[in-house]
């Protein structure tokens, strides 16, 4: 394997099955273990005086990803740009993107605070949350979309590294302050009594943490990727092909999550039928909430195949060989299926003691019973179908790579956002049951990923036409 300075793995050259899973690995890692501090969140939260502190958190995460997921996709197109200008060795360009998407972080990062905090009452009430519940929720947001400009700036640099194929730098970075953010989230609510605005606060802390400590490396280690405070600002040419990329890649994370939004809001439509009325705590958001928690170990580990795929096939395509890039997709979705697989037997299997640390277990009383229920519904109509995401992503992320964002964001918009939106208002108006919910997932995932496959084969075909005539005339 051809290795770079530092921890940089060069894409375009040495035995491709091997450089995807040294650039991979780390980079699940460094998924698996975010989202275990996010999981921290949650089961230490339950750990306060609030009922209903894990549905709260948890039922954020729609409206929240809503905000993240439209503006901090930019951040693919980061990655795809920068990638590209490696593989083409222009150095120039390579400056300019990795200035330029700095700023864009950093803006993106205000707009979306400030929209998020505007929308964020209403859009719950509109989704059906009141009482407790709602101002639990509200508060929160709030104090996680204050600070989402730090989240968007490590998202933005944690891409930068990326696209030169280090993996491993964000994944050092990331598990210490996910660290701090467990010993934070422990201070906030054990030492001082604080519920969901305690685990906000830590959660607000560490991304600044990650913020300081990938700028200064970028500053000290960046190789062509180094930050220079003279040369920070919008080069236009690298805004708009950043923008090309980045915009349709964050519509379509956040079409997902608009779907997902009026999924939530049937499922919190079956909880006020099912819930004898004075109860403690919602059961079936409870339940609901703590699966979706457990299944973004899955989602998380598979996004890592996305970036993969995204930044093989972007270095390979700006060298010109569309043929290796091709290769690395089949390698890609083999790996991304195989980690789907393991993963849902292992979860499934050890299904109960793991919603148990959410507070989800099978006893006597009608709420736990509820609970428990729905938690199990969730994970058996849903979960089997994940291996069907897993070759979905990868398609996804490579047809990015290929500089063709906005064809993904379009298959995506009709065969999940739609799909599943009519899917609500016909199949689960007819059945009005959880069972009729959770399939349309897999369903989805089935429809997107066929016509992404038949789009990625006919680019691959054009692309190696075009690479053929190329190295024939040079």
């Amino acid at each position: 394997m051809i290795r770079t300075k530092e921890n940089k793995i060069d894409m375009t050259t040495g035995p491709m099955f091997v450089n995807i899973i040294r650039f991979m690995m780390p980079l699940i890692l460094t998924n698996l273990l975010q989202h275990f501090y996010n999981a921290a969140d949650m089961m230490i939260v339950e750990l306060s005086s609030e009922p209903d502190a894990v549905g709260a958190v948890g039922s954020t995460s729609t409206f929240l990803s809503l905000i993240t997921n439209l503006f901090i996709g930019f951040s693919v197109g980061a990655n795809v740009v920068v990638a590209k200008n490696i593989g083409e060795n222009d150095k120039e360009s390579i400056s300019r993107a990795v200035h330029t998407s700095i700023c864009m972080s950093l803006l993106f990062g205000v707009i979306g605070s400030v929209l998020g905090i505007i929308f964020t009452r209403p859009v719950h009430v509109a989704m059906g949350f009141s009482g407790n519940l709602l101002e639990l929720a509200v508060r929160y947001s709030y104090i996680y979309l204050i600070c989402m400009p730090f989240l968007s700036m490590t998202n933005f640099l944690s891409s930068i590294l990326r696209a030169q194929g280090d993996s491993k730098t964000t994944l050092y970075i990331l598990t210490a302050t996910g660290l701090l953010n467990i010993l934070l989230n422990l201070f906030f609510v054990l030492a001082l009594g604080l519920s969901v605005e305690g685990v906000a606060i830590a959660t607000a802390i560490a991304n600044l943490v990650s913020v300081v400590a990938l700028w200064r490396y970028l500053m000290k280690k960046g190789g062509d990727c180094r930050i220079s405070l003279k040369k920070l600002r919008i080069y236009r040419a690298q805004f708009a092909e950043i923008s090309r990329i980045g915009f349709p890649a964050g519509i379509q994370n956040a079409l997902f999550s608009v779907s997902n939004m009026l999924i939530q809001s049937s499922i919190l439509q079956i909880n006020n039928t099912l819930t004898p009325p004075g109860s403690e705590y919602e059961p079936v958001m409870k339940g609901n909430t703590a699966v979706a928690n457990i299944e973004s170990f899955i989602f998380n580990a598979l996004a890592a195949t996305t970036v993969t795929s995204s930044t093989v096939t972007a270095q390979n395509m700006g060298a010109r060989k569309c043929r290796r890039a091709r290769t690395a997709f089949g390698y890609i979705c083999f790996i991304s299926t195989v980690i789907a697989v393991v993963m849902t037997g292992v979860c499934i299997l050890l299904r109960d003691p793991i919603l148990y640390l959410y507070g989800v277990k099978n006893a006597q009383d009608i709420l736990s019973t509820l609970n428990y229920n729905t938690a199990i519904t969730r994970i058996f109509w849903k979960w089997p179908g994940f291996f069907i995401y897993a070759i979905m992503n990868a398609c996804a992320g490579t047809i990015r790579g290929l500089g063709k964002s906005s064809t993904s964001a379009i298959i995506t918009f009709f065969g999940t956002c739609v799909f599943r939106i009519v899917w609500i208002y016909t199949v689960f108006r007819y059945f009005e049951n959880l069972e009729s919910i959770y399939i349309s997932y897999p369903i989805s995932w089935l429809i997107t990923g066929i016509f992404f496959l038949v789009v990625l084969f006919i680019l691959f075909d054009k692309k190696i036409k075009e690479d053929d005539k190329y190295n024939m005339n040079t």
